[in-house]
Protein backbone atom coordinates (compact mmCIF):
# COMPACT_ATOMS: atom_id res chain seq x y z
CA UNK A 1 0.00 0.00 0.00
CA UNK A 2 2.52 1.91 0.44
CA UNK A 3 3.60 4.76 3.52
CA UNK A 4 0.69 6.73 5.23
CA UNK A 5 1.36 10.69 4.80
CA UNK A 6 0.26 12.72 7.54
CA UNK A 7 0.51 16.46 6.40
CA UNK A 8 -0.43 18.35 9.82
CA UNK A 9 -0.21 22.19 10.60
CA UNK A 10 -0.71 23.66 13.58
CA UNK A 11 -1.98 27.23 13.82
CA UNK A 12 0.10 29.42 15.70
CA UNK A 13 -1.23 32.11 17.87
CA UNK A 14 -2.00 35.04 16.08
CA UNK A 15 -1.15 33.58 12.81
CA UNK A 16 -3.27 34.76 9.93
CA UNK A 17 -5.71 31.60 8.43
CA UNK A 18 -4.12 32.48 5.01
CA UNK A 19 -0.25 31.94 6.23
CA UNK A 20 -1.27 28.55 8.05
CA UNK A 21 -2.96 26.98 5.02
CA UNK A 22 0.46 28.49 2.43
CA UNK A 23 2.63 26.62 4.92
CA UNK A 24 0.38 23.60 5.17
CA UNK A 25 -0.30 23.66 0.80
CA UNK A 26 3.63 24.13 1.00
CA UNK A 27 3.97 20.43 3.50
CA UNK A 28 1.82 19.05 0.70
CA UNK A 29 4.19 19.86 -1.92
CA UNK A 30 7.45 18.68 -0.23
CA UNK A 31 5.22 15.28 0.46
CA UNK A 32 4.07 14.98 -2.71
CA UNK A 33 0.97 13.91 -1.64
CA UNK A 34 -1.06 15.11 -4.51
CA UNK A 35 1.16 13.35 -7.16
CA UNK A 36 1.43 10.16 -5.32
CA UNK A 37 -2.59 10.43 -5.39
CA UNK A 38 -2.87 10.96 -9.11
CA UNK A 39 -0.25 7.59 -9.87
CA UNK A 40 -2.42 6.00 -7.22
CA UNK A 41 -6.14 6.87 -9.11
CA UNK A 42 -5.86 3.83 -11.24
CA UNK A 43 -3.93 0.81 -11.21
CA UNK A 44 -0.92 0.09 -12.93
CA UNK A 45 0.50 -2.55 -13.88
CA UNK A 46 3.96 -3.74 -12.52
CA UNK A 47 5.28 -4.43 -16.29
CA UNK A 48 4.34 -0.79 -17.02
CA UNK A 49 6.06 0.59 -13.83
CA UNK A 50 8.99 -0.88 -15.02
CA UNK A 51 8.26 -0.16 -18.87
CA UNK A 52 8.00 3.33 -17.48
CA UNK A 53 11.10 3.34 -15.15
CA UNK A 54 13.32 1.80 -18.35
CA UNK A 55 12.12 4.95 -19.92
CA UNK A 56 12.80 7.63 -17.82
CA UNK A 57 16.08 5.97 -17.28
CA UNK A 58 16.86 5.67 -21.21
CA UNK A 59 16.18 9.17 -21.79
CA UNK A 60 18.11 10.31 -18.81
CA UNK A 61 21.07 8.38 -20.03
CA UNK A 62 20.92 10.00 -23.81
CA UNK A 63 20.62 13.44 -22.13
CA UNK A 64 23.46 12.47 -20.15
CA UNK A 65 25.51 11.47 -23.08
CA UNK A 66 24.61 14.14 -25.40
CA UNK A 67 25.80 16.61 -22.30
CA UNK A 68 29.15 14.76 -22.19
CA UNK A 69 30.07 14.91 -26.13
CA UNK A 70 29.36 18.87 -25.96
CA UNK A 71 31.67 18.58 -23.22
CA UNK A 72 34.11 16.45 -25.06
CA UNK A 73 33.55 19.05 -27.98
CA UNK A 74 34.79 22.30 -26.12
Amino acid sequence: MGKPINVETVVRKGEPIEKAIKRFMRKVKKEKVIEEFLERRFFEKPSAKRNKKNVRIRRKNAQLKKQYKELENR
